[in-house]
C-alpha cells in the first residue's frame, strides 16, 4: 500500500510540474495574410487558415495548452476546425490531437506519422484519420491547399503545406528559422534529406511567399535560401574533413566549421553548434 501511495504521489508531482511548465505560456496570434494566422506559444508554430466556413489547423503544440490555443482560435474564427494537419509525429506538434479532434474535425498526416503514433500507444482520437503518401490536395471552397511529403528530412514523415492563393507555406520542422535544426536521425531524418526538402519547398514557392517555420519567427523566401546555403556549407565542410580522415571527435570539437553561423546566433536555439556538428557527422557516416 505504501508503494502504491508513493507511485500516486510521484504521478501527482509530475503532473503538477507539467502544468507549471505551461502555466505562464501565452498564445500569440500573428496575421500572416488575409485568411491565415500563425499562433506561437510553446512547441511548434501553429497555422490557422480560413476558407469561408472551413478552417484548417496545422499542428497543435502540447496538450496542456489546448484550452489557451482554443481561446486564441476563437478570437480568429467562430467556425470549428475542419482539418487538423500534423506536419510530423513529435509531441510538440501533435500533443493536442486528442483535444482538438471532434466529429467536425479530420486529422491528416503522412502515413508514417500515423504508424509512429500508433506505435507510441496513442488513443484512437489522437490518430490521423486521413493519410497521404506523397501528395494530397484538401477540398476547400476557394483555396488550393497542397500537402507535400518530403523524404527523410527532419523525420521520415514530414509534410509541408502550401496555400497557393494565400501564398503561405507551413514547413513544420523542415525549417528552424535562423537556428540549427533538430534532425531526428532515429526517426529517419538525414542531412541530405533535410537539404533536399528545403530545396523542394524553395522550388514550389516564390519570392513573395510567407513561410511559417516549425520553430522561429515568420520567414521569407530569402531566409529559406540563406538557410539552405548554411546547411550545404556545413555539410560539405564536414564531409571534406571526413574524406581527409579527420576523426569524429576532432570534427565535433572543431568550432571553425560553424563559427560564421554561430556568430549569427544559429546555435542559440534548441540545437547548439556542437550538437549540430555531431548530427551532421553521424548522418553522413551512419556512425
Amino acid at each position: 500500500m505504501k508503494n502504491l501511495l508513493s507511485v500516486f504521489a510521484l504521478l501527482s508531482i509530475l503532473n503538477a510540474g507539467a502544468q507549471d511548465r505551461f502555466a505562464k505560456v501565452q498564445i500569440t496570434s500573428t496575421e500572416v495574410s488575409q485568411n491565415t494566422f500563425m499562433l506561437t506559444g510553446a512547441g511548434g508554430n501553429i497555422m490557422i487558415a480560413i476558407d469561408k466556413e472551413k478552417v484548417v489547423m496545422i499542428d497543435d503544440q502540447f496538450a496542456p495548452l489546448s484550452d489557451k490555443i482554443k481561446d486564441a482560435i476563437e478570437g480568429i474564427t467562430e467556425y470549428p476546425i475542419t482539418y487538423l494537419i500534423n506536419t510530423h509525429h513529435h509531441g510538440d506538434h501533435t500533443g493536442g490531437n486528442g483535444n482538438f479532434n471532434s466529429k467536425e474535425t479530420t486529422i491528416v498526416a503522412h502515413v508514417n506519422v500515423k504508424e509512429r503514433l500508433i506505435a507510441e500507444g496513442k488513443e484512437e482520437n489522437f490518430i490521423p484519420e486521413m493519410t497521404l503518401e506523397e501528395e494530397l490536395e484538401l477540398q476547400l471552397p476557394t483555396q488550393t491547399c497542397l500537402l507535400i511529403h518530403v523524404h527523410n528530412a527532419h523525420t521520415d514523415g514530414d509534410t509541408f503545406i502550401f496555400f497557393v492563393q494565400e501564398n503561405v507555406v507551413h514547413m513544420g520542422d523542415v525549417f528552424f528559422n535562423a537556428k540549427y535544426p533538430y534532425i531526428d536521425l532515429k526517426s529517419g531524418g538525414s542531412i541530405d534529406g533535410y537539404i533536399a526538402a528545403q530545396e523542394r519547398v524553395l522550388s514550389t514557392i516564390n519570392e513573395e511567399t510567407k513561410i511559417i517555420p516549425g520553430h522561429g519567427t515568420l520567414a521569407s523566401y530569402e531566409d529559406l535560401r540563406n538557410n539552405i546555403e548554411m546547411l550545404v556549407d556545413i555539410k560539405d565542410n564536414i564531409a571534406s574533413k571526413i574524406k581527409k580522415g579527420v576523426s569524429k571527435e576532432d570534427i565535433i570539437a572543431d568550432t571553425t566549421i560553424t563559427a560564421a553561423y554561430d556568430a549569427k546566433g544559429y546555435g542559440d536555439g534548441f540545437i547548439n553548434a556542437e550538437r549540430f556538428r555531431t548530427t551532421v557527422y553521424e548522418s553522413i557516416t551512419g556512425l
